[in-house]
């Protein structure tokens, strides 16, 4: 009869797919074969040959939720916008809710379809506002008094937020939640979608995921009309980018998986693997739309597909005579003609006390287009001009600063980002030298090669931000598995360089402060010329990192861990300080104190005549004597007399009682301006 047919054929299905599962076992990349192929499983068969839609033999589904767990927001952006599509693609009313305030004891009673939209943090461990879930799913699933089928008539999908840079920790929040969920019972209606900034905005990926998951939520509820849909959620994207070749190449895939077989494609399948495919393997640019429009947002000129200049405050504040930064005080640079720049947006950490609050896109290697170092350079020449006019009126600006403004003449490759990270590092500042710019090129040390190869800079930075390994873990979160080796290899290094050379030290309490004896046998590695010890600079509330106000060392602190280090390394000396900016320089005495006097300042003429001549010359070549105003404990500071000083008074809770107690002698508004400031 028809019963035993059906029998049959599901016997021979199953042995089917146990020999494809056999087959593909070996391989990572084929373990959706079957779906490739547009295969439908035994559950789809079973279903087919019973006439049924989905477990409960339902398309009424009209509402549910949309369930996230955000720690820098995008999740939740994506949740939004996820509820939006669903409304107009499938008529669906989803509810959006932050994963810290929804009632996890209600899971097992929701009757709608639950997306999850989650991120994965530090460690692939869950965002701070669904720890709580995501524990309680942990010990259900394990929970003998739960058993398998507690969730039977959830049925859910999960959009994981990741990026693929972190291979260890990819989207392990997401993967968890959708192997946990299934433990217990659920119906997972369309496989996880490892969503991935590597590959693209997020944004992006989540409308083509909620186009193709039409083919899956079928069995759940009536799709609009298809035409009215694709409209609808172009709308909701917020553009076209989308190319026509995209489009067609999705379609065609689609409509051939469809003709072959009469089922869905899975869903991750043409969302990762088919839309990296249509390219043709050209390398994608750096910046995707998001990026690119949060950069500009925070006042970045972007240059090209992965460079960017902007006009630092220090730039504003000497155009209007107010004083320079701390390297106009220890190493004479002319804060109004510094143009502050990177050939690469992108870093290899994402460090808690980052400028940017991570909008940036982070690598461990170079797979992007590249642009030419000539186009960068003259880009961002001309992006720094059009920036210094547009200060013409501005209360306060002096004229002849303008016009000496344009006239660029020191570069701060430090903006964002690892500029050395751009393979073209060397012919761009050679191309910066040809121009008679000075160079200050930063780098976070997980490049040692590249730090090898380097051609002389004016002065080479590397940033030591922790003593050992695990607080450098926990502040700079690297990409790269052997960071403390990558780091410990630039150090070494940098030793080897004859041009200046820089550990730059940022303090933040709580943190790394008590560190200063494993920060001393870290300089017999690189014995660097010079020490910049910093206080962390707070940047206002970020979701991605704990920092507050209090996080930031006061002047005062800044010395003291200075005068300890020197008092570990007799060969340093305390040379300069900036107290604006919470600032201290340590120097090698051998080179750099002759006789009572120090010579921290720069001849920047006699460096790119150095440059020019093609001789080997080292740092002793271009030193020049420091000023008595910026030498440590003189009465300005670090501030240059021959600028007006100005202060900004503003208040931070909480601080304020803090100075008094730990000054004593009435200093609180001072600080408070300094640090304010900063």
């Amino acid at each position: 009869g028809g019963s035993s047919f059906v029998s049959r054929i599901l016997r021979l299905w199953k042995s089917l797919l146990r020999l494809l599962k056999d087959l593909v076992a070996s391989s990572k990349t084929c373990q959706n074969l079957s779906l490739w192929l547009g295969l439908p499983s035994v559950k789809e068969v079973v279903s087919f040959a019973r006439g049924e839609r989905g477990r409960n033999g339902s398309r009424d589904i009209t509402t549910g939720k949309v369930l996230y767990g955000t720690q820098k927001g995008n999740s939740r952006r994506l949740a939004h916008k996820l509820a939006h599509l669903a409304k107009v693609n499938f008529g669906l009313e989803l509810e959006v809710l932050s994963l810290d305030g929804y009632e996890v004891e209600k899971l097992p009673e929701e009757r709608g379809l639950v997306f999850f939209v989650v991120s994965t943090y530090t460690d692939g461990t869950p965002p701070d506002a669904a720890k709580w879930f995501f524990r309680w799913v942990e010990e259900s699933a394990h929970d003998f008094r739960c058993g398998a089928d507690f969730l039977k008539d959830l049925k859910f999908a999960v959009f994981g937020c990741g990026n693929s840079q972190y291979s260890r920790n990819f989207n392990t929040c997401a993967k968890d939640l959708s192997e946990k969920l299934r433990l217990m019972g659920a119906e997972e209606v369309a496989e996880v979608f490892l969503g991935d900034e590597d590959k693209g905005s997020l944004d992006t990926q989540l409308v083509d995921w909620t186009g193709l998951l039409r083919l899956r939520l079928q069995d759940y509820c009536r799709p609009l009309d298809p035409a009215q849909a694709a409209v609808a959620a172009a709308g909701a994207h917020g553009s076209k980018r989308k190319s026509d070749k995209v489009k067609a190449k999705l379609e065609r895939i689609r409509a051939e998986k469809l003709s072959a077989s009469g089922q869905s494609t899975d869903i991750e399948d043409i969302g990762a693997k088919d839309l990296n495919e249509v390219e043709g393997g050209e390398k994608p640019e750096m910046l995707n739309h998001t990026v690119r429009g949060n950069l500009k947002k925070q006042g970045y000129k972007i240059i090209g597909t992965h460079s960017g200049v902007k006009l630092c405050r220090w730039t504003k504040s000497m155009l209007r005579g107010r004083g320079g930064c701390y390297k106009h005080s220890f190493y004479g640079i002319e804060s109004h003609r510094c143009m502050e720049a990177t050939p690469s947006l992108a870093c290899a950490n994402k460090c808690v006390f980052c400028w940017r609050h991570h909008t940036n896109p982070i690598g461990k290697e170079w797979k992007w287009k590249m642009d030419p170092p000539e186009d960068i350079v003259t880009g961002a020449i001309q992006y720094h001009r059009g920036m210094i006019k547009e200060m013409r009126g501005v209360p306060g600006v002096k004229p002849e600063r303008i016009a000496e403004g344009i006239a660029v003449k020191h570069c701060a490759l430090s903006l964002v980002g690892e500029p050395i990270m751009y393979p073209k590092i060397n012919e761009l500042c050679n191309r910066l030298h040809g121009e008679g710019i000075s160079t200050f090129l930063v780098t976070n040390a997980q490049f040692p090669d590249a730090i090898e190869k380097l051609v002389p800079v004016t002065q080479l930075y590397v940033s030591v931000d922790a003593g050992n390994k695990e607080s450098l873990k926990a502040i700079d979160r690297p990409l790269f598995s052997d960071f403390w080796e990558r780091f410990l290899l630039c150090l070494q290094k940098l030793r080897d360089k004859r041009q200046r050379t820089v550990y730059r030290l940022t303090l933040v309490n709580d943190w790394n402060v008590e560190e200063v004896e494993q920060y001393a046998s870290l300089v017999d590695i690189g014995k660097p010329d010079f020490i910049e010890i910093k206080g962390v600079t707070y940047c206002g509330t970020n979701d991605a990192s704990s920092l507050t106000i209090k996080s930031v060392p006061y002047h005062h602190e800044v010395r003291a861990f200075g005068e300890k280090l020197c008092a570990l390394k007799e060969d340093y000396g305390l040379a300069c300080e900036h107290e604006h900016s919470l600032s201290i320089l340590l120097a090698r005495k051998d080179r750099f104190l002759k006789g009572d006097k120090w010579h921290t300042w720069i001849d920047y003429d006699k460096f790119q005549s150095l440059c020019r001549s093609g001789k080997t010359f080292g740092a002793e070549d271009y030193m020049v004597e420091t000023p008595s105003w910026a030498i440590w404990g003189a009465e300005e500071k670090g501030f240059d007399p021959n600028e007006t000083r100005f202060r900004k008074k503003r208040n931070h809770p909480g601080k304020a009682a803090s100075v008094a107690h730990q000054n004593g002698h009435g200093q609180e508004e001072s600080a408070l301006a300094i640090k304010a400031s900063n």
